[in-house]
């Protein structure tokens, strides 16, 4: 297989179809196997990506904060098995340690369970409250934990937020000073930085917008009526907010492999699944077959060996990041738009993954592809209508109705935005959409999707 070819085609092929609009790098002990940018930084597409464009990393950016503990732990600043309680005694979630932060195990509630609290302070108060105030919003908001600490895990950046002001409070620097002079700078990152766009302002001539799709075109996120709340977190640090390009993350993995900023025993430390009290192994992703180390999710190939990797998304945001820690070989994909069609970005970062494992990729799939041509729509009518609404979904089908010929439907997400969609015949009754891979059925009387069966009204 050629893969640099190979990759080449999968990226052209997604971006015509609505799917891919970024920058990828692949590399096998070091070198270069294929890269490459395709796309727009900008909404109005007056500004082509290129291969050094600055992406924002969204999560990717956990393994950095994870690193700082680990660097402040060389330092003797604190210890894994610390209660966060000791140097923040006014958290009102005691038993959780430097560790369970680190591995997503503490139980604490996530931000964005409570994002209003953010929202607030940004609307009324006319400004983006600092990483500091994380302190204040937990003593305020005062949520449940998921769990004890050590009995789960539970997906949290409120945890990383906690590191991140842990390593500025215990080093008396900055936290995105601390990176710069600790990671950045040793491994020779020169185009990343830790920083805050939407606060201060963009530091980089070739940022690459983070840009979604509303109301028929691209606009930016804060400009966005949907997401433009996004601000309100950019104070924050430690989830998100490290911004750089795919030649510095080939830099950062060389980096890692060669122990210029972590030791290869505390790399190892680190890419280690955590355990749960009852000394079972904490499971990030079960279909995957991922546990979660300190800011890596950590998974074997049975012919590849030990894989770590990361996924990153925000409004307009998506990024992959994966090394091969036995095999030496690292995949980073970088994007800044929402997926015109999500089959389109799926089936082109499956086929990279692929290739990265030795396999042949599949052909990239938009909905367009898989949808029946010239269907039977005699039935159709008798789907239009209003649904009821099942309990705990995070993803709600309102309302179904015809209009020019076609079938559209209303969704309601979690936080009680609406989405207004084409559906796509890809089945006997069944329906598929450009924005998600949930799929809708019919049947008398009702729709069904992801494990839910809703009557109509």
């Amino acid at each position: 297989m050629d893969k640099k070819t190979t990759i080449k085609n999968l990226a052209r092929a997604s971006f015509e179809k609505g799917g891919f609009n970024g920058a990828w790098l692949y590399a096998e002990k070091g070198e270069i196997v294929s890269k490459g940018a395709l796309g727009f930084r900008d909404p109005e597409d007056k500004q082509p990506l290129t291969e050094d464009s600055i992406f924002q990393l969204a999560s990717v950016t956990k393994q950095f904060t994870a690193a700082a503990v680990m660097l402040a732990r060389r330092q003797g600043l604190l210890d894994l098995d610390d209660e966060i309680t000791k140097y923040f005694p006014e958290i009102p979630y005691p038993g959780v340690t430097v560790r369970h932060l680190l591995t997503h195990t503490s139980g604490i509630p996530d931000y964005f369970d409570d994002a209003d609290w953010f929202i607030k302070i940004w609307k009324e108060e006319k400004r983006v409250p600092g990483n500091n105030e994380i302190l204040r919003f937990l003593c305020e908001t005062k949520a449940k934990p998921y769990f004890a600490p050590g009995e789960g895990l539970e997906y949290s950046n409120t945890g990383y937020n906690l590191l991140a002001l842990l390593v500025e409070q215990r080093s008396g620097v900055p936290f995105e000073d601390f990176l710069q002079k600790n990671i950045f700078a040793p491994a020779g990152m020169t185009a990343t930085r830790c920083c805050h766009i939407r606060r201060d302002g963009v530091p980089f001539e070739n940022y690459a917008q983070a840009t979604v799709f509303e109301d028929g075109k691209y606009v930016a996120d804060v400009d966005s009526d949907e997401y433009g709340d996004v601000a309100a977190f950019d104070g924050l640090n430690g989830d998100d907010y490290v911004y750089t390009n795919i030649f510095d993350m080939l830099k950062w993995d060389r980096a890692l492999r060669e122990g210029k900023v972590l030791t290869l025993e505390e790399q190892q430390l680190m890419y280690t699944p955590a355990k749960l009290g009852n000394g079972e192994d904490a499971v990030l992703d079960e279909d995957e077959g991922l546990g979660y180390g300190f800011g890596w999710g950590t998974g074997r190939d049975e012919k590849l060996g030990r894989i770590v990797s990361h996924s990153g998304g925000m409004p307009g945001v998506a990024t992959w990041f994966e090394r091969f820690i036995d095999a030496d070989r690292m995949l980073v994909i970088l994007t800044c738009r929402d997926f015109a069609d999500v089959r389109a970005y799926l089936s082109f970062e499956k086929g990279l993954k692929r290739i990265a494992r030795g396999k042949e990729p599949e052909s990239v799939v938009a909905i367009e592809d898989i949808a029946i041509k010239d269907p039977d729509k005699s039935k159709w009518e008798c789907f239009c209508g209003k649904y009821e609404h099942p309990e705990d979904a995070d993803f709600i089908v309102d309302e179904v109705w015809m209009q020019d010929g076609e079938l559209y439907a209303r969704s309601i997400d979690e936080d009680g935005d609406e989405m207004r969609f084409r559906l796509y015949p890809i089945g006997e009754n069944a329906f598929g959409r450009k924005g998600g891979m949930i799929q809708l059925t019919f049947g008398d009387g009702c729709v069904m999707y992801d494990d839910f069966t809703c009557r109509k009204l």
